[in-house]
């Protein structure tokens, strides 16, 4: 373990192709350097946990808002699409110090998936998939959808909003306090509390761009050279023993572990399962080579 001192947070804002990305390194000095990617409609802070405890680990972590989520920009009249939040990612990685270790969810793994298998040299020095792999279950997915376009006038109050992620997700024991939902939440000129990101990611044809992503996702993963790991949950309905074992097919060098206790939320179902497996995987990797060791540095506020 490091001292706390060195795993202090520093916000940056990424200069992004067309807008700024919320970005957060702790441990700066740190390595090896875990870049985290969250899910669709999530946020850094879904990474914080596991984040302070890799960082304090002496593990350099960076955190981020994908566009149109949380503190980063949304695009000026909508128009989402999935190649650029690859770009975003893409960028993020070539501005670190190393090539970083991509930890992903659902969202943030399919473009890991993507940028690992078509680009070369990868952008990433291995992966870590958080329940995802290239094709998914429906159903799961849905699900999640449902609950982002349930509230549209968003929530009187911070208890609401607390009761309705507590119905989403019952398998968590405590529920979100106001200081946990505040990050998650603008208040709007009527006084209303609405969601983080961009009501334009699901009103336009982001979601069924992903559909249609799935043959280029199930091609990039028969591409992917560097180390991978692929963390599932067992309670999980986005991934399933067929979507899992159909990867482990395409990516044959990859470890599977799956945590029992898990839903797709994995990091925050089990934090600690996942951040011990996260810190064996990328802890136990082979030195990079020394002609791979600096390509940039994340700007300064």
């Amino acid at each position: 373990m490091v001292n706390d001192a060195r795993a202090f947070v520093a916000t940056s804002h990424f200069p992004a192709a067309d807008l700024s990305l919320a970005v957060e390194t702790r441990c700066p000095d740190g390595h090896p350097t875990l870049l985290f990617a969250h899910g669709f409609g999530q946020t850094r802070g879904a990474w914080n946990g596991a984040a302070v405890a890799l960082a304090q680990a002496g593990c350099r972590c960076v955190t981020f808002d994908a566009r149109g989520h949380g503190e980063s920009d949304r695009v000026p009249g909508g128009g989402y699409h999935m190649d650029q939040f690859a770009d975003d990612l893409q960028r993020l990685a070539a501005a670190q110090p190393q090539p970083p270790i991509l930890v992903g969810a659902s969202m943030g793994g399919l473009l890991g998936i993507v940028l690992a298998g078509e680009t070369r040299p990868a952008p990433f020095r291995a992966l870590v998939l958080v329940d995802i792999t290239p094709r998914w279950e429906t159903g799961g997915v849905e699900r999640i959808l449902a609950f982002m376009q349930a509230h549209p006038d968003g929530f009187a109050n911070y208890a609401e909003a607390a009761e309705q992620i507590a119905a989403y997700l019952p398998q968590r024991r405590e529920r979100k306090s106001e200081q946990q939902l505040r990050p998650l939440l603008r208040e709007g000129a009527d006084g209303r509390l609405r969601w983080h990101w961009d009501p334009a990611l699901l009103a336009g044809d982001l979601v069924q761009e992903s559909e249609r992503y799935q043959p280029r996702l199930l091609a990039a993963a028969t591409k992917i050279e560097v180390p991978v790991l692929l963390l599932s949950g067992a309670r999980s309905d986005v991934v399933s023993r067929t979507t899992v074992d159909e990867f482990l097919q395409l990516v044959p060098h990859a470890q599977h572990v799956e945590l029992p206790h898990a839903t797709h939320m994995v990091a925050g179902d089990a934090n600690d399962a996942f951040t011990l497996e996260v810190a064996r995987f990328a802890l136990g990797l082979a030195p990079l080579p020394a002609s791979r060791r600096v390509a940039g540095a994340v700007p300064s506020q």
